[in-house]
């Protein structure tokens, strides 16, 4: 499917940007249903994207996320946690682009602060209004092979700050998964690999008799916001004009509402080459802008007034200047004659001390002074008094000569300038300019080429394997037996897989991967953005929060095996106990003390350093093992 538009559609096709402003969530009333006749779960979708929150309920209208919203916090340097922005609080993003904080890393968490403003917004929009703790099991998504590091900070903020009962980790695209086989009926356990793309990372998951083989699964470092950003950069470069109109959240918006993927990429380029194709395919989004156009055809009514009302304002100008310089005039003369008075009163010392003040050699430069300044002021009186009486009148042989000094003003602004083709007969016909085509943007090509860069990162300087490369050296791994079962199930989740003409693509490529004649289904999520939440509500209905649960982790479990220890279940990681060394300070009086191997129960000033076990993740060039 390659989304091409059919003969009877129209010829062009315009559009325009919803530019949706986001407005507050609600805070919802605790439920009576989920606090009795037990608590009921809190199911969260920690996405790098957009976090969805909800209950875990048998009840009706909690089968759907109570809560979607994007997964920033509006920080700025040193503000107070109350004056923070969490998620639809922030009503558009662009203004704030440089204060937007996320609690991710690619799609691992790594700033616990901005984690737990995050927290503290889904609790309070859920009702949940009691202080020091939350007495419901929370379910969090976590990405997959998380690094231990990280679980552990996640689990010490739940346990710790929020004294949570239960908690219990998925990865959300194993939630997706099994929520859409059972919606199949696919008997269990489940065989199939996941090929899941977000906003930061998209996942090679295979899944073996109903568990993640974390061995063999992969990361490719490119998904939704690296096509957003190739987008700006694209229609950046193809309208100069047009770089403050070309905003992040624009390109997402067309990236979510107009992209589509190419089944066969250059195929799908060689179209465009042809005109009429292009006129029928190409989307012509309508940027705002203003009607009036600068420098347009004016009537000679509108002129004359514009005229009228611009000789008023050089007018009151010259008024203004005409007084303040007379203001000036009349303080000099003033001083100058209390000069003169001395020396008629025959204090000559005082008299010739204020001479040379003001830099003066005689009594007749002083003269002299005082009758140039007594014109001037005269002059200066006689002007205000003609411009009064004129009420507005300006002649303009007046205006064309400076009046005073400072007084050169022009007449008129270059706004308005003098145009004799206007006076001619309105018959003349001018070209008329077409400022709604010159506010508009032609996205043709860049419909195809952002999403094609899953499949050719090189398109964007990534120097790594596609998803299907990566895919074909995944299923490499596996017998001949074994990729017949996984590949009868490829399953396509996440929310930059929903570009129309994707699950064709996979179907194409994987034609091409496999051998002559094999056989391979491509299955695609109902709800691509969604589904991992409702996978994660589905199994915590059929798995209830208890001490010894399977996937539930209580906080006996934390205190007695570390923040890092993970119940495993059928849409968890695997849990790899790793022993980490802690170093010991060494007191500044003493030399540093070779580590030594510990007999007794306890002994100070030396660690035991035990060799980490056998990791999963060892052969996984993508997934890298944090320690703390």
């Amino acid at each position: 499917m390659s989304n091409m538009a059919s003969k009877d559609q129209p010829v062009c096709q315009i559009f325009s940007f919803q530019d949706c402003k986001m407005s507050p969530d609600p805070v919802f009333e605790l439920p009576a249903q989920c606090v009795t006749p037990t608590a009921a779960p809190i199911v969260i979708d920690n996405g790098s994207f957009q976090t969805r929150a909800g209950w875990a309920a048998p009840v009706a209208e909690f089968d759907s996320p109570r809560l979607l919203f994007r997964s920033v916090a509006a920080r700025s340097r040193g503000a107070a946690r109350s004056e923070t922005q969490i998620g639809n609080d922030i009503p558009n993003l662009e203004p704030l682009r440089w204060l937007l904080k996320s609690q991710f890393d690619r799609n691992v968490v790594v700033n616990f602060e901005i984690q737990e403003l995050i927290l503290d917004y889904v609790f309070t929009h859920l009702g949940l209004s009691s202080e020091g703790s939350v007495e419901h099991p929370i379910l969090m998504t976590e990405a997959p092979c998380n690094p231990l590091h990280c679980r552990q900070m996640m689990s010490e903020l739940l346990f710790e700050c929020y004294r949570v009962p239960f908690v219990s980790y998925g990865v959300d695209g194993l939630y997706s998964f099994f929520h859409n086989n059972n919606r199949r009926s696919l008997q269990r356990p489940n065989t199939g690999i996941i090929l899941s793309s977000g906003y930061h990372c998209s996942h090679i998951l295979p899944v073996v008799n109903g568990r993640l083989d974390a061995l063999n699964s992969k990361r490719v470092n490119v998904a939704g916001s690296q096509a957003a950003s190739y987008l700006q950069r694209l229609l950046q470069l193809k309208y100069p004009g047009h770089l403050a109109a070309i905003t992040l959240s624009r390109m997402e918006e067309l990236l979510h509402g107009h992209s589509y993927a190419a089944v066969d990429y250059h195929e799908e380029l060689e179209k465009w080459r042809c005109p009429e194709f292009y006129e029928r395919e190409v989307h012509r989004i309508q940027l705002p802008f203003s009607g009036k156009v600068p420098g347009g055809c004016v009537s000679a009514e509108e002129r004359q007034e514009r005229r009228a009302q611009q000789l008023r304002r050089l007018q009151e100008i010259n008024t203004r200047r005409r007084e303040e310089k007379l203001q000036q005039d009349q303080e000099r003369l003033d001083r100058l004659l209390a000069v003169q008075e001395l020396l008629e009163d025959g204090l000559l010392d005082q008299f010739h001390k204020s001479l040379m003040e003001l830099n003066m050699d005689s009594a007749e430069e002083l003269q002299s002074y005082i009758n140039k300044l007594q014109l001037a002021v005269e002059q200066g009186r006689l002007k205000l008094l003609q411009s009064d009486g004129g009420e507005g009148k300006m002649e303009v042989s007046e205006l064309e000569q400076p009046v005073d000094e400072g007084d050169g003003v022009a007449l008129m602004d270059s706004d308005f300038p003098e145009d004799p083709l206007s006076e001619k007969s309105a018959g003349v016909v001018q070209p008329a300019f077409n400022m709604a085509e010159y506010h508009q943007l032609f996205v043709g090509t860049e419909r195809l080429r952002c999403p094609e860069i899953l499949f050719q990162p090189s398109l964007v300087g990534e120097d790594q394997m596609g998803l299907m490369e990566t895919l074909q050296y995944v299923l490499a791994r596996y017998t001949p037996e074994q990729q017949e079962a996984l590949v009868s199930n490829v399953f396509l989740t996440g929310g930059n897989m929903q570009h129309p003409g994707m699950k064709e693509r996979v179907e194409r490529e994987l034609l091409a991967l496999r051998p002559f004649q094999s056989h391979f289904k491509v299955t695609m999520a109902t709800r691509p953005g969604l589904d991992a939440w409702y996978g994660a509500r589905d199994w915590a209905l059929e798995h209830p929060a208890a001490a010894g649960a399977e996937g539930w982790i209580s906080r006996q479990d934390y205190e007695e095996k570390g923040g890092e220890y993970l119940s495993e279940h059928c849409a968890s990681n695997v849990f790899v106990p790793m022993k980490l060394a802690k170093p010991v300070p060494v007191r500044p009086s003493e030399p540093p003390v070779a580590l030594q191997s510990l007999t007794g129960t306890s002994a100070a000033g030396a660690t035991v350093t035990v060799a980490p076990a056998p990791s999963l993740f060892t052969d996984s060039a993508d997934v890298n093992m944090a320690a703390s």
